[in-house]
């Protein structure tokens, strides 16, 4: 099993930047691919991007591609997500997730393991 604590939400405007944090618990971190979901208030869930268990392989939605880069460092049990140019439309709390697949998927249903995500804002 595996815990996930995310940090690094704040308050920010547009054009800034923010780099967040999924801290995991567990042995075993290395052998999940990690993904990013954001949820803002009355929206669906959203994918934001992935990267697969080794890192070698990474996934982003269009809407943050170029913007948004995911890494990980397995020693540590800790996925990134840093996000640059953030617009208000980012605003959000952003979650991270694990799963067994070989590389990131969009489906929510392939994450085992969730955060309880952190808050993201972005003024305008």
């Amino acid at each position: 099993q595996v815990q996930l604590v995310e940090s690094g939400g704040g308050s920010v405007q547009t054009g800034g930047s923010l780099r967040l944090s999924c801290a995991a618990s567990g042995r075993t971190f290395s052998s999940y691919t990690m993904g990013w979901f954001r949820q803002a208030p009355g929206k669906e869930s959203e994918f934001v991007g992935g990267i697969s268990w080794s890192g070698s392989n990474t996934y982003y939605a269009d809407s943050v591609k170029g913007r948004f880069t995911i890494s990980r460092d397995n020693a540590k049990n800790t996925v990134y997500l840093q996000m640059n140019s953030l617009k208000p439309e980012d605003t959000a709390n952003y979650y991270c997730a694990a799963c067994w697949n070989i590389i990131p998927t969009i489906h929510r249903e392939s994450y085992a393991y969730w955060g309880q995500g952190t808050q993201v804002t972005v003024s305008s």
